[in-house]
C-alpha cells in the first residue's frame, strides 16, 4: 500500500491525510481565491470527500457565496490563520479542495494541469505551459457562466 499523503497547517494544530494521488491540480487566478489566499493565485487539488480524513484540530469554516454564485467553505486554522482546504462547494459536490502549500510533501503532487480564471490574472504575472481558461473550464464559450465574475466554487 503506498503512503498515505498528509498535510497541515502552519503551527501543526490542523492535520489531514488522505489515500489517493489527486489528479485534478489547479492553478486559480479568480478573485475568491486572490483574496482568500492573499496570493496572486490559489493553487490547491482535488480530494474525493470521502478519502480526506482530518487527524487532528477544528479548523474555522468561512461560508460565503463566491462570485460565480455557488457556496463554499474556506477552512483555515484558528491557531495560525493559515487556509487549509475548502469543502462543501455547493459547484463540486463531494470533493475537498486542499491548499497545495499545506502538505507535508507538495513535490509528490503532479503540477497543475491547468489555469483557471485567467481573465483576473495579475498582469505581470506569467502563464504555467498547461491549458489556460477564462474561466471555469466546464463553461461553454459565451455562456453566462463563462461571462460571470470570476469564482471557482
Amino acid at each position: 500500500m503506498p503512503e498515505k499523503f498528509t498535510g497541515r497547517c502552519e503551527c501543526g494544530a490542523i492535520t489531514y491525510e488522505f489515500s489517493d494521488a489527486p489528479e485534478f491540480v489547479a492553478n486559480c487566478h479568480c478573485r475568491d481565491c486572490q483574496r482568500s489566499s492573499g496570493a496572486v493565485t490559489g493553487s490547491y487539488f482535488s480530494v474525493a470527500e470521502d478519502d480526506f480524513t482530518l487527524l487532528s484540530g477544528n479548523p474555522k469554516g468561512y461560508s460565503y457565496v463566491v462570485a460565480s454564485g455557488n457556496t463554499v467553505v474556506r477552512n483555515f486554522c484558528p491557531e495560525c490563520g493559515a487556509r487549509v482546504f475548502t469543502d462543501h462547494l455547493s459547484g463540486f459536490p463531494g470533493q475537498v479542495f486542499v491548499m497545495l502549500g499545506s502538505l507535508d510533501d507538495p513535490e509528490r503532487i503532479e503540477p497543475p494541469i491547468m489555469e483557471i480564471f485567467t481573465r483576473d490574472r495579475i498582469s505581470w504575472t506569467k502563464a504555467l505551459d498547461v491549458p489556460q481558461f477564462p474561466a471555469r473550464p466546464d463553461a461553454a464559450p459565451g455562456s453566462p457562466e463563462e461571462s460571470a465574475p470570476g469564482g471557482c466554487g
